[in-house]
């Protein structure tokens, strides 16, 4: 089990930034690949963004692209997620997701391969 709890999310303005944080417990956090996936209302979970476990390497959907960045601190289990200049499209719940995938990188963007999810943190965008 790797138990993931995100935090970050809130109420912000069009253009504004916020930073979503996931955090896991445990020793083996590392040996995870982290994504973020989000759900708006009436929508299907769309990826976001994605992480290897090493770190070396970074995935990103195009609507978000240049906007989002994604890192992760091993040394506090935690992967990150910068936004910056949010769009009200952006509103979403905001998940984070942990796989094993020993696969291509380009699988991460299938929710399909995430082993483990958090609860999600909402974002809301006003315009």
């Amino acid at each position: 089990q790797v138990p993931l709890v995100e935090s970050g999310g809130g109420l912000v303005q069009a253009g504004g930034s916020l930073r979503l944080a996931c955090a896991a417990s445990g020793r083996t956090f590392s040996n995870y690949h982290i994504g973020w996936f989000r759900q708006a209302p009436g929508k299907e979970r769309e990826f976001v963004a994605a992480i290897r476990r090493s770190g070396d390497s970074t995935y990103y959907a195009d609507s978000v692209k240049g906007r989002f960045t994604i890192s992760r601190d091993t040394a506090k289990n935690t992967v990150f997620l910068q936004m910056n200049s949010l769009k009200p499209e952006d509103t979403a719940v905001y998940y984070c997701a942990a796989s094993g995938t020993l696969g291509s990188g380009i699988l991460l963007l299938r929710s399909t391969v995430y082993d483990y999810w958090g609860q999600g943190t909402q974002v809301t965008v006003s315009s």
